[in-house]
C-alpha cells in the first residue's frame, strides 16, 4: 500500500509540474503577443493600445497566478509555501492594478468617444 501512495505521489508531482510549466508558458506567450500588438498599436496611433495592453497583461498575470497557485500542491516545506504565498499576493496586487487601470481607461476612452 505504501508503495502505491509513493508513486501516485510521484506521478501526481510530474503532473502538476507539467501543467504548471504549461500555464506558465501560456501566461509568456500571451504577453509577448500581447506586448507586439501592443507596439503595432502604438505605431499605427491606435487610441485603445493602452486598454488592449493592459487586458493582455492581466490575462497573462492570471495565466501566471494559476500556475502558481497549482504549484501549492506539491510544496513539501514551509519556505517554500512562503515564498509562493509572496509571490501569489504579488500577482494578485499586480492583477487588481491592472483591472483598475483597465476600469480607468474604458472611462477615458468613453467620454473621448461621447
Amino acid at each position: 500500500m505504501e508503495t502505491v501512495i509513493e508513486f501516485v505521489n510521484t506521478y501526481m508531482y510530474y503532473i502538476v509540474e507539467l501543467f504548471t510549466t504549461l500555464m506558465e508558458l501560456f501566461g509568456v506567450s500571451i504577453l509577448v503577443f500581447t506586448a507586439v500588438k501592443g507596439f503595432i498599436g502604438w505605431i499605427r496611433k491606435d487610441e485603445s493600445v493602452r486598454l488592449n495592453l493592459a487586458q493582455g497583461i492581466a490575462l497573462a498575470l492570471e495565466f501566471k497566478l494559476g500556475g502558481e497557485v497549482l504549484r501549492t500542491v506539491v510544496v513539501r516545506e514551509w519556505s517554500e509555501l512562503g515564498i509562493l504565498g509572496a509571490i501569489i499576493l504579488l500577482r494578485g496586487v499586480l492583477t487588481f492594478l491592472i483591472h483598475w487601470e483597465i476600469k480607468n481607461e474604458k472611462k477615458e476612452i468613453e467620454g473621448l468617444s461621447n
